[in-house]
């Protein structure tokens, strides 16, 4: 599965160095872990959003996409996935506020 399709990758550069905004893509995997991302930095790997490795303390930082593209989980060694159904319908900072609060995204 594309990651980051082109489209994605126009607006992720163009919001780079703004305000947070909304996010743009919602990556998941390996049941707990989730990615929020509403940036992208002009190297083309370094994305910047909400993250959340599963262990109740999502956090917003950055984080790079080719080592999300070669993360396998067991048991069955799925990758990571783009949700493809995701509408955002609030901005970065309000899922983070939420997220922190929850200890999970909730998107």
């Amino acid at each position: 599965m594309l990651l980051i399709t082109k489209e994605h990758e126009k607006k992720l550069k163009a919001a780079y160095g703004k305000d947070s905004g909304k996010p743009i893509v919602k990556l998941f995997g390996g049941g707990a872990f989730t990615w929020l991302i509403s940036q992208m930095y002009p190297d083309g790997d370094t994305l910047y959003g909400l993250c959340d490795i599963g262990q109740g303390t999502p956090e917003i930082g950055c984080v790079s996409l080719s080592e999300l593209k070669s993360l396998k989980f067991p048991p069955f060694g799925l990758g990571v996935e783009r949700d493809l159904y995701f509408s955002p319908d609030k901005s970065l900072i309000k899922y983070y506020e939420e997220a922190r609060q929850a200890g999970y995204i909730a998107a």
